[in-house]
């Protein structure tokens, strides 16, 4: 935008992109607030103010004024499936920050009317019933009625996923279909499937019913990704590992962002895991890739980053709170051991995924044996993931062996099941970060994203600095939450250590990489509560404006369409985005008191239809008008 008193001129080196009058977070101890920020070849040339930028005005530079919104370095998200995400973006309908129960079956039942024979409507992750009004689930009446022929596949965090009788017919679930192990079809009086499946306590039932649902061919990936890239760019993302995960094949599932990242069209960069698919085939996998490929492949887009976040299938716990912990195989580790050692003496680095301590431990013990080798430390990245219930002695134990971890705002979805079933008492510690923080780990945030948490950092951020769920219950008292420059550099700075990046990503310092975000809102000013409503306005990555909203609308780089052209992405968007201030306030609890009537109209209209209640309301008695 034109700026008064920054007059291009003809200089060798001249800025692509000034930023000015604004709020910067640098991240930076060295300098940690400023002004104005230049950005030539993908990376910052100057951080200072506006008299500093002044001389760096070329005829081709941009210059965006932030018109005194604070801007950050670009969030770093250290475990989000990407790539799996990318790849069914488009063919979801996301209930991510939908407020009411009741606009999500509307929203069900839109789409329904527009999605083709053949294909599904699917809900998969990024919600909990108790950021409903309603505090419930929806029954598998109300999906029936919602599209009585379309299939529906309804994903509820890591426990349950809710059919329709379409989709049941669509993924073959009749009498005779026997429970899988470690899960559980649910079964009417007559012995037929009811349409809830139950993670008990293995979610792959879940995971296996969804993949029986079409997915996309040929371009339609490439743009899945890249709209789903930009989504991720809305909320201020430049960077994310992908934390690989069950269906998710290599090389097969990875050629659509190879394939964009060759034609120069990734909008985030991607550092990337590789996970062994097939129970017992684990070490061949390991061996073939590490023949393939060496670590840190690639370059600051798309690159290599180890293993994981399984290694071994039976070294892997569950995290379906609804459920009790599993206990792991006796004797896994001796083929867990083969893996980490391989990895090890070839210079890869891995991360695991551990909910709870007892799976930690035993990791742990094998590492310390290894140790005796050698191998730990020795140099590679590691980490666990999750460790909701790590000890204090554990983090001694990682600490010991040069390790990381990398923590998730699961709890933000799952908080009021781990209070039932493990009480207020060990949620106040899950995980317990300032003690990870005390013991001077690298602690990496991120979402977990997309089949249970939502892939907004902003949700993850709000729970790291509230303790809070989406729900609104307090989980962790204020000795276990961070501040929120904490929490910030855990989503930037903690990410690009993970990533071996920490000299070149993570604050806005000459020298690093052009990625930061303008915020629709002052991260370091906002009640709390509204944290979670933050969005970027104009997100940077290495110079590229790839996303631009408000004032700055049609500065990014033109999308192809959404296609399918009956894509829910295409008429709903992603994110269901709240306006900020509507945490607590008296407009939203009258707001929440209006839905409740309608609720309750729609009941009474539902047990008159079943004869359970007259059709004609009860005359209003008010006992100030009686006599």
């Amino acid at each position: 935008m034109p700026v008064g008193g920054l007059v291009p001129r003809t200089t060798d080196d001249a800025a692509d992109l000034i930023v000015r009058n604004a709020k910067i977070h640098t991240g930076d101890p060295g300098r940690p607030q400023a002004g104005a920020i230049a950005v030539r070849d993908g990376v910052i040339t100057v951080v200072g103010d506006d008299r500093d930028v002044a001389g760096h005005v070329g005829p081709a530079t941009k210059v965006v004024d932030a018109l005194g919104r604070r801007v950050v370095p670009g969030l770093n998200d250290s475990h989000l499936h990407v790539i799996r995400g990318g790849l069914n973006y488009v063919l979801e309908l996301r209930w991510d920050g939908v407020p009411t129960l009741r606009q999500g079956l509307a929203m069900l039942r839109e789409q329904a009317a527009r999605t083709p024979k053949g294909q599904w409507v699917r809900v998969v992750g990024g919600w909990s019933a108790e950021q409903f009004a309603e505090r419930r689930l929806p029954t598998v009446g109300e999906l029936n009625e919602a599209a009585p022929d379309t299939p529906v596949f309804v994903l509820h965090l890591y426990q349950s996923a809710i059919l329709n009788r379409a989709a049941l017919q669509a993924a073959g679930y009749g009498k005779d279909t026997p429970d899988p192990r470690g899960g559980q079809i649910v079964r009417g009086r007559d012995g037929e499937p009811t349409g809830m499946l139950l993670a008990a306590p293995s979610a792959l039932i879940l995971y296996s019913t969804l993949a029986k649902a079409p997915v996309l061919e040929g371009p339609d990936k490439k743009t899945s990704t890249r709209h789903f890239l930009r989504e991720l760019n809305r909320f201020g993302l430049t960077s994310a590992i992908d934390a690989a995960g069950g269906f998710q094949n290599f090389p097969d599932n990875y050629s659509t962002v190879v394939e964009l990242a060759k034609a120069g069209q990734l909008s985030l960069r991607i550092a990337y895991h590789l996970f062994p698919q097939t129970a017992g085939q684990e070490i061949d996998d390991l061996t073939r890739w590490i023949e393939m490929a060496d670590p840190d492949d690639g370059d600051e887009w798309l690159r290599l980053n180890g293993a994981g976040e399984n290694l071994t299938w039976a070294a892997a716990d569950f995290e379906n709170f609804t459920q009790p912990r599993p206990e792991l195989a006796a004797g896994y580790e001796a083929e867990f051991e083969k893996a980490v050692r391989l990895l090890m003496e070839n210079g890869w680095g891995f991360r695991l995924h551990a909910t709870y301590d007892e799976t930690i431990r035993r990791d742990l013990a094998v590492f310390e044996r290894l140790a005796a080798d050698g191998l730990f430390p020795a140099g590679n990245r590691w980490l666990f993931d999750h460790a909701e219930t790590v000890s204090p002695d554990s983090l001694d134990r990682i600490a010991a062996l040069g390790g990381a971890v990398s923590v998730q705002n699961r709890l933000s979805f799952q908080g009021e099941a781990f209070v039932r079933r493990y009480g207020s008492g060990a949620a106040a510690d899950a995980p317990p970060l300032r003690t990870m923080l005390e013991r001077g780990l690298t602690v990496g945030a991120g979402t977990d994203a997309t089949r249970v948490s939502t892939y907004n950092p902003w949700v993850a951020l709000h729970w790291l600095v509230t303790g809070r769920t989406v729900g609104d219950l307090v989980l962790r008292p204020p000795h276990n939450r961070v501040d929120r420059r904490t929490a910030l550099s855990m989503f930037t700075a903690a990410g690009a250590a993970l990533t071996g990046e920490e000299g070149v990503k993570g604050v806005l310092r000459p020298g690093f990489l052009g990625d930061l975000a303008v915020l629709s809102e002052d991260y370091f000013a906002v009640p709390e509560q509204d944290i979670a409503h933050i969005e970027s306005l104009l997100t940077v990555v290495g110079g590229r404006i790839v996303y631009a909203a408000a004032e700055y609308e049609g500065l990014d780089e033109e999308l192809p369409p959404v296609s399918p052209a009956w894509s829910p992405v295409a008429y709903f968007g992603g994110y269901q985005a709240a306006p900020s201030g509507t945490g607590l306030s008296g407009a939203r609890q009258a707001e929440l008191l209006g839905q409740a009537v309608a609720e309750s109209e729609q009941h009474r209209q539902w047990r008159a239809r079943r004869g359970l209640a007259t059709e004609t309301r009860s005359p209003v008695f008010d006992p100030c008008f009686s006599l």
